[in-house]
């Protein structure tokens, strides 16, 4: 082609605008040209991708909007459990069965037409990888081997190990090795408003989670209607339902702050937890000897106002001279209160040291020590302070009527 040196400068600067697009965007989309001598042009090459570690589960999680509450559920869902129990309770029992030469006999067996099975269910929690699990002790009451069914599906037999009425708290033990465990948290220092997840198998819907909040802390067994418990609950806003009993409640990192226990019947969105330190306090002892000892006082105490001072000065005929403490109201015979020396009217003030203010706070303190320890008690009797000493008894099954 013959060209003039204006036509030929026209048609190789064309050349250059329309090559060099094409080629870079060839160079993006592959990536494997060689370096050009021309400084103008970059050299790009691609990035390697970043290796995705396998999920834990068969199926891979939607990251295309992350939470706090599904990384949450993620991280402790493994580790959560359903129990399936079944116990024989009697039937149509006739009164021969009752007859004192039966039972010398026979003891409290009913004859297997007389019997029928009751079934329950509920879930706990994996707190060892080689099979140690928590759960409720009305979950599991009554029956000493239990379904156990992991996430994945794994089923295995669970023996109870312990039961601890006065908590709620139950362990099983199943025969399994390189188990998840929930990773542990603490309750100490949780306030109301905080984030609240509760994971379990609500009625007979495995794997369920629910949210809200932490509605309130400390919650005495009376005020959550079960006054024969010794725990100060946990009050949550998260749903719990039956079969939710056992399962954990976590914080907003997924850790295990309690252990759903509770729901009010003639309430909605109130749930009650177990706080995590009480649940492995004991849990530990459940499985190191199959009992829990909670240690005994043997008082009945009221927390002290202006308002309830002339009250209480009435009926205990007493010229009562505090308007704060913790009032004695009954003692126990033969109790260690009783022994050291407390006395009806009496006020406590500090219990091991601590100042107290209610009977909750009694109660808290005592569950610091083991039986047998003696503690620090002092009181305020009629405008004079004085300290007994306290041995620590063991909390007798005949204690329960509201005393500490």
């Amino acid at each position: 082609m013959d060209l003039s040196f204006k036509q030929l400068t026209v048609y190789l600067a064309l050349l250059s605008i329309g090559g060099g697009t094409g080629w870079l965007g060839s160079r993006h989309l592959h990536g494997n040209y060689p370096a050009s001598n021309s400084p103008a042009v970059p050299v790009v090459r691609p990035v390697a991708p970043q290796t995705q570690l396998p999920m834990p589960e068969s199926r891979v999680v939607d990251r295309s909007s992350p939470n706090f509450i599904a990384e949450a559920v993620e991280r402790v869902g493994p580790s959560v459990i359903r129990i399936d129990a079944a116990r024989r309770v009697a039937k149509n029992v006739p009164d021969a069965f009752n007859n004192p030469l039966f039972k010398r006999f026979f003891g409290d067996r009913v004859p297997p037409e007389h019997e029928r099975l009751q079934r329950g269910t509920g879930s706990g929690f994996i707190i060892s990888s080689d099979g140690r699990l928590i759960t409720n002790a009305h979950v599991v009451d009554g029956a000493d081997v239990v379904r156990v069914t992991l996430k994945d599906g794994q089923v295995f037999e669970g023996r109870v190990k312990g039961v601890d009425d006065l908590t709620d708290i139950a362990v099983v033990q199943i025969e399994a090795r390189d188990l998840p465990t929930a990773p542990i948290g603490t309750s100490d220092r949780i306030v109301a408003g905080q984030w609240a997840i509760a994971i379990g198998n609500p009625l007979g819907l495995d794997n369920t989670v629910t949210v809200g909040i932490i509605s309130a802390t400390g919650r005495s067994s009376s005020q959550v209607g079960i006054p024969d418990k010794r725990v100060r609950f946990i009050q949550t806003d998260a749903a719990i339902n039956p079969g939710n009993s056992g399962g954990p409640l976590l914080n907003d990192r997924g850790q295990v702050i309690g252990v759903n226990t509770a729901i009010r019947a003639n309430a909605q969105g109130l749930g009650f937890a177990i706080p995590i330190e009480t649940a492995l306090r004991i849990a530990d002892q459940l499985f190191e000897k199959g009992k829990a000892d909670h240690p005994y006082l043997g008082v009945k105490m009221v927390e002290l106002n202006a308002t309830l001072k002339e009250e209480m000065s009435q009926q205990l005929d007493l010229k009562l001279t505090e308007n704060r403490g913790v009032l004695v109201v009954r003692v126990v015979e033969d109790s260690p209160a009783a022994i050291a020396g407390i006395v009806k009217g009496d006020i406590i003030q500090k219990v091991g040291g601590i100042a107290v203010n209610t009977p909750t706070q009694v109660q808290e303190q005592m569950e610091l020590i083991a039986v047998g320890e003696e503690l620090d008690v002092e009181i305020n009797r009629l405008g004079k302070v004085q300290t007994l000493k306290v041995k620590a008894a063991t909390f007798p099954a005949s204690a329960l009527s509201a005393i500490d």
